[in-house]
């Protein structure tokens, strides 16, 4: 079904962010690198890909620094590129799959801004990452059963997000859409949550 789409969403939703990133959570092959950077393209905001920033900054490949130092150093490093890329201003952020996972990151996350889980399904998530490699996480004798087992962990923290949107096999452009919709009637400001 097509709707028609009003020329002002874009505007409307970045004067419902009020200042405020939007970060892009989810599973690998949800599409928050894609999106994000359409997304970004729509608001007329920059745009950052939080993997690519880890790789720029290390020096090196994400695969290399699992391979090289191990998971809890690259997390240990993306939280803090993630923190960095948040104090710079409002922009769309990407983050990697994990990231969401850490508190200390989404707490950071929800005062720079608004956070949007891109929910894919799993058949949809395995389609998509069997396409492209480099997936550390994935690089198992059974990368179905990982992927599953991440989704089993990772969903009810990422339900966490302020918003959800459905990523699903459709056109990136709606998939901006959706979430430009979904911008527009977020509240004027975050209520400060209770420590």
């Amino acid at each position: 079904m097509h709707r028609e789409r009003d020329p002002n969403l874009p505007e409307r939703a970045r004067a419902a962010l009020g200042g405020r990133s939007v970060t892009l959570v989810g599973m690998m092959g949800a599409g928050k690198t894609s999106v994000g950077r359409r997304l970004a393209n729509a608001l007329d905001l920059p745009f950052k890909d939080a993997d690519a920033e880890i790789e720029a900054a290390a020096g090196m490949t994400i695969p290399d620094i699992f391979s090289t130092h191990g998971e809890p150093y690259f997390r240990s490093g993306e939280a803090r590129v993630i923190a960095r890329l948040l104090d710079e201003g409002q922009k769309v952020l990407a983050t990697g799959g994990g990231a969401w996972m850490n508190l200390e990151t989404r707490e950071r996350i929800g005062q720079a801004g608004v956070s949007i889980w891109l929910h894919a399904e799993h058949d949809v998530l395995l389609r998509r990452v069997r396409k492209r490699g480099g997936r550390p996480l994935l690089a198992s004798a059974d990368p179905e059963a990982t992927l599953r087992r991440l989704i089993d962990e990772r969903y009810p923290t990422y339900a966490l997000a302020d918003v959800t949107i459905h990523s699903r096999d459709a056109p990136h452009d709606h998939t901006v859409a959706d979430i430009l919709e979904a911008l527009c009637g977020i509240p004027p400001h975050t209520q400060e949550q209770p420590s």
